[in-house]
């Protein structure tokens, strides 16, 4: 099951479609769907928990608490949208697409892949960009 909650004036439109394709990713890496929960919150909501849980003084996109057992996906993850915004005009990408690319990576992360190293986060980019082309709103 996916749950899309929200912290901040964000919604996210289209529920049933992220749900669908954020399950097919999941599938496509032979991993089965648990439950992921999907908080949508702000820059402030988001700097408390790095500071309370992982001791971050920073702020950041998105992170992603695993309790994947097995190959069963369980996992809360924590998503401000201010930094997806300003993340998309550093970018030069739309919202949409900036907005996908983290709702995917914390998947990813789920599914073993690493982004600290050079090779790492090259390998997580191709990934992102694969799983985005999966995206299609006629689902």
């Amino acid at each position: 099951m996916i749950s899309f909650n929200y912290e901040s004036e964000f919604t996210l439109k289209n529920e049933a479609v992220f749900s669908n394709w954020i399950e097919d990713v999941i599938t496509s890496e032979s991993y089965v769907l648990g439950e992921v929960n999907y908080i949508f919150c702000n820059d402030e909501y988001l700097h408390k928990i790095n500071l309370e849980f992982l001791n971050h003084d920073t702020l950041t996109d998105i992170i992603t608490f695993d309790n994947t057992v097995g190959k069963t996906i369980y996992s809360d993850i924590f998503i401000s949208i201010e930094r997806v915004k300003d993340n998309a005009k550093d970018f030069k990408v739309t919202f949409e697409e900036e907005l996908k690319r983290v709702v995917i990576h914390g998947v990813l992360h789920l599914c073993g892949y690493k982004d600290k190293s050079e090779a790492d986060a090259a390998l997580m980019r191709s990934k992102e960009n694969d799983k985005i082309k999966m995206f299609h709103m006629e689902q």
